[in-house]
């Protein structure tokens, strides 16, 4: 037994390393494991809230509704929701019904204009939405689109959960006055992408209330592992790596020929964006061929995808590269990562 959590321990701090994870991270994953156990007996249905602030859900809360920055988030554990305000302050918790009646009392919508054009980003696997709160401020004063960092509990859930919690938050976007959603373009981070491409599958396959299907725009994909990654591959086999990536990372892995078959191929402009540190004598063992450490080249790519660029950046970091944030804005803006050589100035 002693053994078994020492090396679930040290695999958890070798993926917090690959994953780019700091103190902070791994202090609030601890706060809402022991938050989750404190309540996961209770009858919280409709509980008697105290206004407090919290850290707006780190690995195990999934957003489920967005609403001007208001959020109803579900826990991965206790299976409780709870409405955060733009501050994450709580507002109310226990059930989604009751939340939501809390979220309609506020009537936002009379005192709100819907968007007419929404980015949604996605992180990765055992990361957070503060993430890509660089990369989404900057495609926020660029574009002028509005943002949404959806929060999921990669490590709790099956990819095919994560993609039904995006699709229902999108589903229950605010309208404009003509009834129809805004546009949707997404920008994803690793594993974030399979839970996009989850989704769209999902929608072709039936049903989409909402035609979000006709509502997406553009998509950049930042080192997505579109074909599984060999790395979650390779560490399935110790045992250890399920119980701390949970199902998702499992899927990334020795589940992906299954997983595959449910994915889509976004029907609209996508593009990818693939670390290459080829160059760098520091490579990982546990990845085949160039790579940014922790997924390959070939892995990333997908058929289909409009435009590509290998970058020399680390995993981790891809979002916070300032060239990698200005290929990405001008993707969502004109369709291509980089200005061709014939027009540049």
């Amino acid at each position: 037994m002693a053994s078994l959590r020492t090396a679930r321990t040290i695999l958890f701090f070798l993926l917090s390393f690959l994953l780019g994870w700091n103190g902070n991270s791994v202090r609030s994953l601890a706060q809402d494991f022991a938050f989750a156990n404190d309540v996961a007996s209770l009858d919280n249905s409709s509980m008697p809230n105290l206004r407090m602030q919290t850290l707006g859900g780190k690995q195990f809360w999934t957003d489920h509704v967005w609403r001007y920055q208001w959020r109803i988030q579900k826990n991965a554990v206790t299976g409780h929701f709870r409405l955060l305000d733009p501050a994450n302050v709580r507002h109310a918790w226990g059930s989604q019904e009751h939340c939501q009646e809390e979220l309609d009392r506020l009537n936002l919508l009379s005192t709100q204009i819907p968007p007419d054009r929404v980015v949604l980003f996605a992180h990765g696997l055992m990361r957070t939405s503060g993430s890509l709160a660089g990369l989404a401020k900057r495609v926020q004063s660029e574009t002028g689109a509005t943002p949404i960092l959806f929060e999921y509990a990669s490590s709790r859930s099956s990819i095919g959960d994560h993609a039904a919690a995006l699709r229902e938050l999108i589903e229950k976007l605010p309208v404009g006055v003509d009834g129809k959603g805004p546009r949707i373009d997404f920008v994803a981070h690793s594993m974030g992408n399979i839970v996009i491409r989850r989704a769209i599958g999902d929608w072709q396959r039936g049903p989409d209330p909402s035609q979000a299907l006709s509502r997406l725009g553009r998509m950049v994909m930042l080192g997505p592992p579109n074909q599984g990654a060999t790395i979650a591959k390779k560490l399935a086999k110790t045992g250890i790596f399920g119980v701390v990536t949970g199902k998702g990372g499992i899927e990334l892995g020795s589940e992906w020929n299954e997983l595959e078959r449910t994915l889509a191929t976004p029907p609209f402009p996508f593009a990818v964006v693939a670390g290459n540190l080829e160059a760098n004598r520091f490579q990982n063992p546990l990845v085949e061929g160039a790579s940014d450490f922790v997924v390959g080249v070939e892995e990333a790519k997908l058929q289909g995808m409009s435009d590509f660029v290998e970058v020399p950046v680390l995993h981790s970091f891809l979002m916070d590269d300032p060239s990698v944030q200005q290929s990405v804005v001008r993707f969502l803006e004109t369709g291509k990562l980089r200005v061709p050589p014939n027009e540049a100035p």
